[in-house]
Formats: C-alpha cells, structure tokens, sequence
C-alpha cells in the first residue's frame, strides 16, 4: 500500500462530511505530499465528541521490527490480529484519515519508480481511510529525542473483515 497521499480538501469540507465537532489543526492548509512519519489530519472520537486534528504516520513498530534507537512508524497494518495491534482495535483507537488522492509505485523498465496516482473518480474529491491512533512515547527522531505523539496508521483488510469496520462510529 501507498506511503505517499495527498490531502487538498478543505478543513470545511473534511468536517461537514465527518460530522465533527471540535477543530483542533488551526488553519488546515493543502497537504501535497503526506510521506511517513509526517503531520496529518485525521478524525477521531473523544468523550467531548469527534474531532479533527493532526497526528503523525506511522503507528508504533513492533519491538522485534525496531532497528536501532529510532522508531520510523508502521504506515499499514495488513495483520490487525496480531496480538501487538489488539490493543488498539476498540472503537477508541478508531479513526478516519482524510485524503484527496493517493499513489503507489510503479516499476519503470529502467529499474527507476515513479508515483501513480489514484483518486475518486465519481467527482468527489473526499475520501477515508480506515485508520487506528494511538498517543506513544519514543524517539521518531533522533535530533528532536523522546518524544509523545499522537500517531495513526492505515488499516489494510481483506473485503470480507470489512463488515466490521464499516462503521467505525
């Protein structure tokens, strides 16, 4: 799956559609090229009601995946049973990640890549991931040291899982 989206829609638009109550990203301005371990917005459920705010990609890396001190994040869970990500698959964790466009790689004969994009082609230029956030403390990098941050990441699903994250609310 992708590690590189795009998010053009405004703030406006990302809440009317996402029915949120509190926007805590100040002035949302158009994100053109959302890599890993990056500010985004995603939305999210609280006590207060659903919310919009900006977290970082890349949810917390397995300790025996972790390589050296730095933590670069996991983008995409592809195995929501493995018993590391359990702990966030409660409604609590749940979030929608807003996006405009997204791209994945594609092999060139030369050996080099290029970005394909893809985005709705029904004249609607919002779109959700399923997403799943969590707030962690560790070192993302390793000028800025230990850190806490609200991070999120994709969720990747065969159709039939699905079902049960339809409704993520």
């Amino acid at each position: 799956m992708c590690n590189l989206y795009q998010m053009l829609s405004t703030q406006h638009e990302i809440r009317d559609i996402a029915r949120v109550l509190l926007d805590r990203t100040g002035n949302l301005q158009p994100l053109e090229g959302i890599y890993p371990n990056t500010m985004a917005p995603v939305v999210r459920n609280t006590p207060e009601g659903r919310e919009l705010i900006m977290a970082r990609w890349g949810m917390p890396t397995p300790p025996s995946l972790l390589r050296g001190r730095t933590d670069r994040g996991v983008t995409n869970i592809r195995n929501t049973k493995s018993p590391w990500w359990r702990r966030w698959e409660s409604v609590e964790h749940r979030c929608l990640v807003p996006l405009t466009a997204f791209s994945e790689p594609e092999r060139l004969p030369d050996g080099t890549s290029r970005p394909v994009w893809f985005e709705r082609q029904d004249g609607v230029p919002l779109a959700f991931f399923a997403g799943i956030w969590c707030r962690w403390t560790s070192i993302r990098k390793l000028a800025d040291g230990e850190t806490t941050d609200d991070l999120f990441g994709f969720l990747l699903w065969l159709p039939s899982v699905m079902q049960e994250f339809s409704d993520p609310y």
